[in-house]
């Protein structure tokens, strides 16, 4: 008898399907940075957004593309305007054992860009100092 039981091999496909869908969402950040935590309330996740992170060394991404030091600018500026017009909404995420002055330089370079609605990305919500 030389038939092959197919049965296993789709119990198996579609267990793996089911774990990539529920697991890709969560991929969405793709530079690992250690955030600070807040009791602020998470905001809606729009389409017309751009991620930037700050490592722990310093370096930036914007979404998941590193930018060389001193293009930073450059590189905001070449991003696409949204659908109406306006920037599209920046979220910064910076890694909680950064200096405080790398942090407001990168604040600076996205305000004089001319995206002024930044929002900061933290962990869940702990008790205030």
């Amino acid at each position: 008898m030389a038939e092959i039981n197919v049965t296993p091999l789709v119990d198996v496909m579609l267990v793996l399907l089911i774990i990539f869908m529920v697991t890709a969402p969560l991929m969405s950040a793709g530079v690992p940075v250690d955030l600070p935590d807040s009791n602020a309330k998470p905001l809606d996740q729009t389409p017309e957004q751009v991620t930037l992170s700050i490592t722990p060394d310093g370096a930036v991404f914007i979404d998941s593309t590193l930018v060389e030091p001193g293009t930073l600018a450059a590189r905001l500026a070449a991003l696409p305007q949204g659908s109406n017009g306006k920037p599209p909404l920046v979220t910064l995420r910076a890694d909680k054992g950064l200096e405080y002055g790398t942090v407001m330089a990168v604040m600076g370079e996205l305000n004089r860009a001319g995206f002024n609605a930044i929002s900061l990305v933290t962990n869940s919500s702990v008790a205030a100092p």
